[in-house]
């Protein structure tokens, strides 16, 4: 054995990261496990693609299969794997002049949309000067959220206004920083009139800081 079979196999590890679908299908992970069917209805990639990129993260111990029935469920193999993208973003943002380029057109929407940080929300929170609304599905919301947030999915958030009080700001999260449901949110919030502003980021960074995290309908 040498080094350079040891470094070899670490090569594995970014060898599956390098593709944009795989790490599309990883995002989702993120939120709650998930059939191959739910995966391809969500990226809308074909079933058979899907399985195939799976497999390669499998291989790579990055994802694991739970069987239920005639349904494979897959999820995280474990925290470290969001650590990995999570590292790889931050060196993007920083780093890579065509990431930066990438994320100023995709979210150009955001040049006034003001952010709220993790820590001031959970001041807020604990001081109950706001309320916070998770905008993704309702089963990503079950799998896990912010604790002390309601479920108000983005599809259902305009017939749904009734529910929100005007006397406190409302802060909006979805899946991560790159998710734009909350600026969406944002936008319909505001356009009715209620003080709203987006979370910085999303459940995933929000869980890897420690920070309070509920999972069911609680």
């Amino acid at each position: 054995m040498t080094k350079r079979q040891v470094f070899d196999e670490f090569a594995r590890i970014g060898q599956a990261l390098g593709s944009g679908a795989r790490i599309e299908l990883l995002d989702l992970l993120f939120q709650a496990e998930r059939t191959v069917d739910e995966l391809a209805k969500e990226t809308g990639m074909s079933v058979a693609n899907v399985s195939q990129h799976l497999q390669v993260l499998r291989r790579a111990r990055m994802v694991e299969v739970r069987r239920e029935g005639l349904f494979a469920h897959y999820r995280l193999a474990g925290d470290e794997v969001y650590m990995i993208w999570a590292a790889i973003r931050s060196f993007g943002e920083k780093r890579v002049l065509e990431v930066r380029e990438v994320l100023d057109k995709f979210l150009s929407s955001r040049e006034n949309m003001e952010a709220v940080s993790a820590s001031d929300l959970a001041r807020r929170m604990e001081a109950g000067q706001v309320t916070v609304i998770d905008v993704r599905p309702d089963e990503e919301y079950r799998a896990g959220h912010i604790a002390g947030a309601i479920s108000i999915p983005m599809s259902q958030l305009a017939s749904q206004l009734g529910r929100l009080g005007r006397r406190k700001e409302i802060v909006a999260y979805c899946r991560g920083p790159y998710c734009i449901h909350s600026d969406a949110a944002v936008s319909l919030l505001a356009r009715h009139g209620f003080k709203a502003k987006r979370l910085e980021f999303g459940l995933p960074e929000w869980r890897a800081r420690g920070m309070a995290v509920s999972s069911g309908d609680e």
